[in-house]
This record gives C-alpha cells, structure tokens and sequence, in this order.
C-alpha cells in the first residue's frame, strides 16, 4: 500500500484524510496550525510533521494538497521536486502561467500530477459517459451544467477557479477538445472582484455547444448536468438518490411543414452501481502512487482546464461592478 502525506487539515482535508485513512494509506499530515495536525493524527492514526519532514521522508510516495488555491503552485512543485506524486485540489492554479509550471515540474521529476477534479470519477458520470459514446442520444449538440448552492463563499478565489473547474472536466471530457468560442458574464455582490454568480457560454468544433450556470448565492441546490443529442438527452442530477441519479429521455422533435412536432417519451431510470466518488476518486491516487500510470483528471486534462479557465477569465464581463456614470450635459449652454 501507498505512503500518503496530507497537506492541509481544513473541512475538505477532512474528508480526504477519512477517505486515505479507511484504505490504509495515509502516513503522515501538516497544517500551518499544529493543532490541526496533531488531531487529524490522533483521529486517522497518522503523524503529524512539519512539511519539510514530510518531503524529506522516503517512504512517502504521493502527496495530497488541500491548501487554499493560492498556495498551490509553490507547494506542488516542492512536492514534486521532492520525488512525489502530487494531487492538488482544484484548481491546479489561479493562473495558466503557475499550472504550466506544476506541469514543468511534473515532467523534470517524471512525476504523475492529479487534480481534484471529483466528478471524473462519480459512477452517475462515468455512466453518461459511456451511454453517449455508445450513441443513446445520437449525435451530441448541446450540455448544460447547473451547480448552484448557497456557499460555501471565498475570498481566495471566485466561483469561476473554484467551482466551473468540475464541469468544464466533464464538459471538455465529452466533446474530447475545448472550447474555440468562450463568453463568460457574472457579479461580485459579497466581495468586490471575487465573481460569486456565473454564466457561461461555450462553443466547440463542430458546432457542440454548452453552458454554464454557477453560483455561491443560490436558495437551493442544484447540482444538474444535462447532455443533449440528435436522439434523445441524458441527465445527471447528483440531488437525486441513486436509483434517480442518471435518466434518459428519449423526446423526438420532427419538422411538420413550418412547425415541429415533439414526441414525448417516458424518461427511462439508468441503473448506476452506489458508490462514494472521493473514495473512488483517493483510490485512483493511490494507484497512481503504486504504478505511475496517468488517470482521467491528470496534467494535461488540467492544463486544458485551466486554459480554459483563463480564457473565461479574459472574456469575463462582472456586471457587481458599480459602473462609472456619464457626465450630465450642461443644457445650460
């Protein structure tokens, strides 16, 4: 079994210390507080260390980083250069420029990078995936993406690196490219500049489009992902228990003269097998530690992620903004 060491001993390190430790692979943890490490110890049956001690120690394969965004470039390349596997939370960086260095790192080393990409490896995704490459819905045309929620709200990042990040993974997973057109609006109504509402439109080759829906300010959850083709259309809808979790919908539109006629089908439940996606997900890194072998969410998925994310950042409109307003003719004249 793998060494793992855990950085970071926050909410979300949490749960992935729960995960490693069930499969007998976590070893060590640090936090910036040593309080916070010292009980993550005690309660995973782990040892605390500093952080260099951690790199230091060679039994130590793979290292999870679930630090705040902004850390996670230099932590990541001192990890690698140490001679580990890393798996970052996403996103991999704030920038294109810092995850190129990961990647660089990454390659120096011959090193495997992994990011926290978690929806890759949800059994109701994997399920859609396979159900549109064996053609249930025909030829793909359009996805839209929903994850909304109220909170949780940062001040380190906005929901465009925080939370598009798992569905473009999943959207660029689909169309195999990413996206040639991007237009990208939302609004900074908690903290100013840090984008908390997000809409965003994405054209790929051939003419496949997708949308983006994202919020940190929504009264309701709504974690939705619907696939759309010539044939029919597959939802993803990870609020729903598992029986309900991946339906099919096989409506047929046909043109009737200067109309159409829609023929509704009843959607039809797909049967997807229960299963905790990070433990899934921490199993995977734990694999990549034991044979170096790349998975789904790895570097160059990441990298194209985060190409994307800068582009959405480059053509991003934040309508939050109080607009300049326009001198007053003087009708005086």
């Amino acid at each position: 079994m793998s060494h793992i060491g855990l950085i970071g001993c926050g909410m979300w390190g949490r749960n992935l210390a729960r995960n490693l430790a069930q499969m007998g692979a976590l070893a060590a943890v640090t936090d910036i507080t040593q309080a916070k490490a010292e009980e993550f110890a005690t309660q995973f049956a782990a040892t605390a260390k500093p952080f260099d001690a951690l790199l230091e120690d060679t039994e130590i394969t793979g290292i999870v980083l679930a630090t705040s965004a902004p850390s996670h470039v230099d932590l990541a390349i001192r990890s690698l250069n140490a001679g580990k596997h890393v798996y970052v939370e996403k996103p991999l960086a704030l920038t294109l420029i810092g995850a190129q260095k990961i990647a660089a790192a990454a390659e120096k080393n011959d090193r495997q990078v992994m990011v926290g990409h978690l929806i890759r490896y949800h059994a109701a995704f994997i399920g859609l995936q396979a159900q549109v490459r064996a053609g249930a819905i025909g030829t793909l045309r359009h996805i839209q993406a929903n994850r909304l929620a109220m909170g949780r709200i940062r001040n380190t990042e906005s929901v465009l690196f925080d939370l598009c990040p798992h569905d473009l993974s999943l959207i660029q997973a689909l169309t195999g490219s990413e996206p040639t057109k991007v237009s990208c609006a939302g609004a900074s109504h908690v903290t100013p500049g840090i984008v908390d509402t997000l809409a965003t439109t994405l054209g790929f080759a051939g003419g496949i489009s997708a949308t983006m829906q994202t919020s940190w300010m929504s009264p309701y959850k709504e974690h939705r992902f619907t696939v759309s083709g010539t044939a029919g259309s597959l939802v993803f809808d990870d609020t729903k228990p598992w029986p309900e979790k991946l339906v099919l919908f096989q409506d047929h539109i046909r043109p009737d003269n200067e109309s159409f006629i829609i023929e509704r089908a009843s959607p039809v439940a797909l049967p997807v097998a229960e299963a905790e996606p990070l433990k899934d997900e921490m199993r995977a890194f734990v694999d990549i530690c034991l044979t170096g072998k790349p998975v789904p969410s790895n570097i160059d998925e990441a990298l194209a992620v985060q190409r994307t994310l800068e582009a959405m950042q480059a053509a991003l409109l934040d309508m939050g903004k109080t607009a300049t307003p326009h001198a007053t003719p003087d009708r005086t004249s």
